[in-house]
């Protein structure tokens, strides 16, 4: 199985339980997840920037092999760039339709 988690929250609580499923997830022992992604939009690009608050389990997570995906219209609507990011999140034109593809190509949709 495969799984994106859509963390696209400013809420503290909703971007904790984020990165836990996704850590979760990982620790799974049952063999039957095969990969888990995260985009990251709207509110929920802070999550992912260098200086913020989760980096070192974004840092953790991409070690761990989960591809971490920002929204390029979010980094722009918010002045950020891509260098406020943290090392190893990939861009992607708009968030919306990285979960969409990611959905078509067989990703379960998780949401906290």
């Amino acid at each position: 199985m495969r799984s994106v988690v859509h963390l696209s929250s400013g809420d503290e609580a909703e971007q904790e339980t984020a990165l836990a499923v996704a850590e979760n997830m990982l620790a799974d022992e049952s063999d039957s997840i095969d990969e888990v992604a995260v985009v990251a939009q709207s509110g929920g690009i802070e999550a992912v920037t260098a200086d913020g608050e989760y980096a070192d389990r974004v840092r953790s997570l991409l070690d761990d092999g989960v591809p971490f995906k920002g929204c390029a219209n979010t980094l722009e609507t918010a002045s950020l760039d891509e260098s406020d990011l943290v090392d190893g999140v990939e861009t992607v034109p708009e968030g919306a339709v990285e979960v969409t593809r990611l959905q078509n190509d067989g990703y379960a949709y998780l949401r906290p």
